[in-house]
């Protein structure tokens, strides 16, 4: 018991410093020196180093007890901003995920528009090459250009958009697919699936869902940096940076997480439907439409 409550207190302690202690020392240190030099003096680097030489010898020049109670009070800062961090993690996440508040309804609505008519003039391009070249006659480079089409169209949305943001459509494809082409409603059946997952795949889908938990993290901690802005332009450029880096990668790991979910339909949807009565034990392969419709029937319980 003692080595898992003491095993436990060590990994709290590595979570703490990795996503709260290091970043927030990090803007901590980059605060004071943006307060030092201002808007006039912000990249005077003899200025920062005079500060920074006076700042340490008045520190070296105090007691001990002094010295600890700084120490003590740059950790609680740090913690301070990393906590504030993590409570803008949610509406960064709802932000990139096209899930605006109502407040902002009519952009969301006209972005989503904009998105949804470029997407549908893209699949027109793609089907009028497709006709108007023939299989039976189409060279290399003609089929080229098709699958160039289909590219642009797969870049964009892998269905018609219904969000503002690219990472929103690409999770609303998941379920977009899941009731086209299985005829299940994901938004009630996802937990009855998750239930009759192996334990290898949750792992996985868990592994995945913190990657992507972990880059709005990132995107986050832009925010602390644009609030410095106001008096230290540099700070503009930094936020600038770790916001285009939690964005790529938050891209990336939400494309993953989408892939991830959808193939685990893909495989273990039948399994779901096999749990439920749907289909019988022996049956395998892929759940078809009837059956998918069947299983949201029974999970919707009418709702």
């Amino acid at each position: 018991m003692n080595n898992f409550f003491g095993e436990l207190a060590k990994q709290l302690a590595e979570r703490w410093v990795g996503l709260l202690a290091v970043p927030g020392l990090l803007f901590v240190a980059t605060a004071w020196a943006g307060l030092q030099l201002g808007w006039s003096h912000a990249v005077d680097l003899p200025l920062l180093a005079s500060g920074a030489t006076e700042l340490g010898s008045t520190l070296g020049r105090a007691p001990g007890p002094a010295q600890a109670l700084v120490a003590i009070g740059l950790l609680l800062a740090a913690s301070g901003v990393g906590l504030t961090v993590q409570a803008l993690a949610a509406p960064v996440r709802a932000w990139l995920l096209g899930l605006w508040p109502p407040g902002l309804h009519w952009a969301r609505k006209r972005l989503a528009g904009a998105r949804s008519r470029r997407w549908h003039r893209l699949v027109a391009n793609r089907w009028k090459l497709q006709n108007g070249y023939p299989v039976s006659s189409r060279t290399p480079a003609q089929q080229a250009e098709i699958d160039d089409a289909a590219a642009r169209v797969n870049r964009l949305a892998l269905a018609a958009p219904t969000r503002p943001t690219w990472m929103g459509d690409r999770i609303a494809t998941v379920e977009q697919v899941a009731l086209d082409r299985y005829g299940l409603d994901l938004r009630f059946g996802w937990s009855r699936l998750w239930l009759v997952l192996p334990d290898t795949v949750r792992a996985d889908l868990g592994t995945a869902n913190g990657q992507f938990a972990a880059t709005v993290v990132t995107t986050a901690w832009a925010l602390p940096y644009l609030v410095l802005g106001i008096v230290w332009w540099p700070a503009l450029l930094i936020a600038l940076a770790v916001g285009l880096t939690g964005w790529v990668r938050a891209r990336a790991a939400v494309a993953g997480l989408a892939d991830l979910s959808e193939a685990v339909l893909d495989v273990h949807g039948r399994t779901l439907a096999v749990a439920l009565g749907v289909a019988p034990l022996e049956s395998t392969g892929p759940l078809s439409l009837s059956e998918g419709a069947e299983i949201t029937r029974h999970v919707r319980k009418g709702r």
